[in-house]
């Protein structure tokens, strides 16, 4: 195991914290809907795509910037089959929110547009999206190629809505988890028992470990554990494309690098405890 980099974790967690305390105080500029994409996600903690800003009202808003925090591998991978589909394809991503996912989905070489839909609630930060690769419909649409559905609000069902849009592919990005029997995304039958000229073709998950922060840094806050799944589905023309695994080395978001540190930090305590050096 490589825990080299923890020796930097002294002035790594002051640098960290000093991020985090700019975007609570709404000096990061994120905030700014009238600066570039690139100036508003440069330096954005993970702990402001973990956690929503403590002053936001979740009576009358979402999420402050988004529901997770995406890495870059897999939207480059969600790309890679959007563009197996052929050239000028219709991406739409449902329920959007305020872009902010498929602005860095349409950054790997594709255009998305977002429609706000029936069940819009705004973000606290309710337009972050690069005007470059990704914009807002004013009205449903009666066909797309591609249809992304990312974090479906709770307690509703976008199937039907999506599939009469005759889409060739079907992202779907939710959680699993249920609190008192409400589920976190969606419903549990969403995009289950679909017509025969639809199929799974690909699926993954990815798990955020509980306390992913508090447990390296205990003055942060607590978080459970949670598994984001990712399944895409195809139509009968498509079912039998495939990606191949992303060799090419790019750069990772600024916030996949705190991720890192954290669950480098993990593995690092989990090894010490292992050998009884720390309980």
């Amino acid at each position: 195991m490589d825990f080299e980099k923890l020796k930097k974790m002294g002035p790594f967690s002051d640098a960290m914290l000093n991020r985090i305390i700019s975007f609570q105080e709404k000096q990061h500029p994120a905030w700014d809907e009238t600066a570039s994409f690139d100036e508003r996600i440069k330096d954005l903690p993970l702990h402001a795509l973990v956690f929503s800003n403590p002053d936001r009202n979740p009576a009358t808003h979402r999420h402050t910037v988004a529901p997770f925090y995406p890495l870059r591998s897999e939207l480059r991978r969600i790309a890679a089959f959007i563009k197996k589909i052929g050239a000028n394809v219709r991406t739409v991503e449902f329920e959007c929110g305020n872009g902010f996912i498929g602005s860095l989905l349409g950054r790997e070489g594709i255009k998305v547009e977002g429609i706000r839909g029936n069940h819009y609630k705004p973000n606290q930060i309710e337009s972050f999206y690069d005007s470059a690769v990704f914009s807002l419909l004013d009205d449903d649409i009666d066909q797309v190629d591609v249809a992304l559905s990312i974090w479906m609000p709770s307690g509703v069902n976008l199937t039907p809505a999506i599939l009469a849009a005759r889409p060739k592919l079907v992202v779907y990005m939710y959680s699993s988890h249920e609190h008192e029997g409400v589920s976190q995304t969606g419903v549990p039958e969403a995009f289950n028992d679909l017509p025969a000229n639809y199929k799974l073709i690909e699926e993954w998950s990815i798990t955020r470990p509980v306390d992913l922060f508090h447990e390296i840094w205990p003055d942060l806050t607590p978080s459970m554990e949670e598994t984001r799944h990712t399944r895409i589905y195809a139509s009968t023309d498509y079912f039998d494309i495939a990606v191949e695994d992303d060799e090419e080395v790019v750069e990772s978001y600024d916030w996949e690098k705190e991720l890192e540190m954290a669950l480098l930090g993990h593995e690092a305590k989990q090894f010490l405890q292992a050998k009884g050096i720390v309980s």
